[in-house]
């Protein structure tokens, strides 16, 4: 509720300026009044009443008139009226200051050299003193009243007018504590009920959400607020693609878990997560599952502050390791998470420990393994950057294949009872050097786990996550905040999506299924096509489509071409036999590798050629030992040598 001051400053604010000169004309003549009954005050240390006929009132009232007739015109020509009050500063005090003392030599004239009867003579000098000061702080008090009153007046004006969608509890919460925002303006509500239609919430009419494009037009509409966290997934789709047509931006509260006690507030609200669009109704972990490897254990992350790692950290975090070790090689990363983690922890028992290492140090990994003796160990270390491992396919696989290889080997000699290695659906009949080393890197653990006893090595396959470095939602959203163009490579390009939390909850629960060498497909869902995916992050920021059927549309879609080693689409199975587990998103893949005995020399060779930097041997053994693996031909390689000298090379040449 806005106080008084409010309620009586915005319709002052809104009269026409004629109006505004009149009272303030009326307010000065009745401070002149108030001066001249001030002034017998202090003149007779009794107040007069100028309705009673004695010979003081008389006089008085002959005072106050003659204040107001030589006030009036003499403020008039010195401007007094011109002025704009709320940003009255200095130079509108002096004015004051001039024309009362213009109007003071004259009054004082009149009753203190003249004279008249029922006037003592002192009013003609205190008046106009009283006057200055009752006139001057007027001005500064319409200054302090009405100048942040009046901007902040244009300011709620000036608000983009929102609607919410979801006139129930939740709405409710959101458009009381929109009140008072600066950022925007609840105008009505959308509902699905058809009994809430043409019904008045908290002063607002509720609206048919049929009825959006309409209002978009009548009301100017800048976003839709969806306010009805209990929605399933399937029904979200439905009411997103339905506000789609109405070309408004959308923002979103999140899930009632995420709200904090229940409690709405408008820092709740966020732009529309790429999740609300690709999302799918999300399945309960299975506590035990999710508690076999990880509560009360020694747990160690590789890569732990990756995408992928960090969030492999934090699921941990939340189901009680006795310890938890981060290894990584990037110091900053290692700060960022280890702090978060922290703080997260609140006085907790577990026992973080953060460790710069990479998992090529050989040393490194069996000291640190052979020190803290970990019971659990989720491997995320890799390059995971298509170009880049393309144009650096030595230092891919040596971290990818040889950084796997050797803290699986560090991890076998010192008593590790879990080892899950993160893989990708691009180690799948791969195209490029990435996806052909995170296969090999499969290959050598189910390899290890079939000559080995003791600990069960098992890997998870899954395609692209939302919101990981290098994904591809969270370019297209700062491209669209810089007004275009969005960059595709390919109108075909097919992905899968899912998002890092529920991939992380995945892997561990994969990973407590394990009976070694296992290697389990997560259920990605349905494979999205690039291209529509920009589409709706256009069109739901309230933006058009730019092309040729609509020249004036805001973004465009721009295609540079397929990147070196790039697929148009992602497969999660080698063979086309998986078989269900317990869980109903989990899969377990059966696939083909080289035996320890002949994939240790073929390895031994492999290493000669990585360290060589012999990338036309490199690619050739990749294309021998990985199934499906075929490089574009049109791949150009930068082999990078020791004098940092780069040369250039065609991929046919080094064949």
């Amino acid at each position: 509720m806005s106080s008084l001051p409010q309620r009586l400053a915005s319709p002052m604010l809104a009269l026409p300026r004629a109006a505004k000169r009149l009272v303030a004309l009326l307010l000065d003549a009745g401070l002149c009044i108030l001066a001249v009954w001030l002034a017998y005050f202090l003149r007779l240390g009794d107040f007069v009443s100028l309705m009673d006929g004695t010979p003081w009132a008389q006089g008085a009232m002959l005072a106050a008139a003659v204040s107001i007739a030589l006030a009036m015109p003499v403020f008039i020509v010195f401007g007094l009226y011109r002025a704009i009050f709320r940003y009255s500063g200095w130079p509108a005090l002096l004015a004051v200051a001039r024309a009362v003392a213009v109007y003071g030599v004259v009054y004082a004239a009149i009753f203190m050299a003249i004279g008249v009867p029922g006037v003592p003579r002192t009013v003609g000098i205190i008046q106009p003193i009283l006057l200055l000061l009752m006139v001057g702080l007027s001005r500064l008090m319409v200054r302090l009243w009405l100048g942040d009153e009046y901007r902040s007046l244009l300011r709620r004006a000036a608000r983009p007018k929102v609607l919410i969608y979801g006139a129930g509890t939740t709405g409710r919460q959101l458009a009381q504590a929109m009140i008072h925002s600066t950022e925007m303006q609840v105008v009505g509500f959308l509902d699905d009920d058809e009994r809430l239609h043409g019904q008045v919430l908290n002063g607002q009419p509720i609206y048919r959400p049929q009825d959006l494009p309409e209002r978009v037009q009548t009301l100017g509409i800048a976003d839709v607020l969806l306010a009805m966290p209990r929605l399933s997934r399937h029904r979200r789709n439905e009411i997103l693609g339905e506000i789609r047509l109405a070309q408004v931006a959308v923002r979103t509260l999140p899930s009632l878990v995420d709200l904090a006690q229940g409690k709405i507030s408008v820092s709740d609200l966020r732009e529309l997560d790429i999740d609300d669009l690709l999302g799918r109704e999300s399945v309960t972990p299975d506590p035990v599952l999710l508690a076999k490897n990880i509560a009360g254990k020694t747990v160690l992350v590789t890569g732990a502050g990756g995408s992928i790692g960090s969030e492999l950290c934090r699921q941990i975090l939340a189901v009680g390791p006795a310890r938890l070790l981060l290894i990584e090689q990037s110091e900053f990363a290692l700060y960022a998470i280890h702090h978060e983690l922290e703080t997260r922890l609140a006085g907790g028992s577990t026992e973080l420990l953060p460790l710069l290492a990479s998992v090529q140090d050989v040393a490194r990994m069996h000291e640190i393994l052979s020190t803290w003796q970990p019971d659990t160990v989720y491997h995320a270390a890799a390059y995971k950057h298509v170009p880049l491992v393309e144009h650096n396919p030595a230092a891919g696989i040596k971290n990818n294949l040889l950084g796997t290889l050797r803290t699986a080997q560090a991890a076998l000699a010192n008593g590790v009872d879990d080892f899950v290695l993160i893989s990708t659906d691009k180690a799948v009949r791969p195209t490029n050097v990435m996806g052909a080393s995170k296969r090999l890197a499969e290959m050598a653990l189910q390899a290890l786990a079939a000559s080995t006893t003791g600990t069960r090595f098992s890997m998870v396959r899954f395609g692209n996550v939302l919101g990981s470095s290098g994904s591809v939602v969270p370019k297209f959203r700062q491209q669209i905040r810089e007004g275009g163009p969005l960059t595709l490579t390919h109108p075909e390009v097919t992905r899968y999506f899912m998002t890092i939390p529920e991939a992380a909850q995945l892997v561990i629960q994969a990973g407590a299924m394990a009976q070694g060498g296992d290697v389990f497909v997560l259920d990605m869902g349905q494979p999205v096509k690039i291209i529509d995916l920009a589409r709706q992050m256009i069109e739901l920021s309230g933006l058009t489509m730019k092309d040729e059927q609509h020249p004036d549309g805001d973004i465009a879609i721009a295609l540079s071409g397929l990147r070196p080693g790039e697929k148009l689409y992602e497969e999660l199975l080698i063979g086309d036999n998986p078989k269900p587990t317990e869980h109903p998103r989990i899969m377990k893949a059966h696939e083909e590798f080289i035996p320890w005995a002949e994939f240790a020399p073929k390895l031994a060779a492999l290493e000669l050629a990585l360290n060589a930097n012999d990338v036309g041997r490199i690619r050739q053994m990749l294309q021998q030992w990985v199934a499906g693996y075929s490089p574009s031909d049109d791949i150009v390689d930068w082999v990078y040598l020791e004098q940092g000298a780069r040369v250039q090379t065609a991929n046919k040449e080094n064949a």
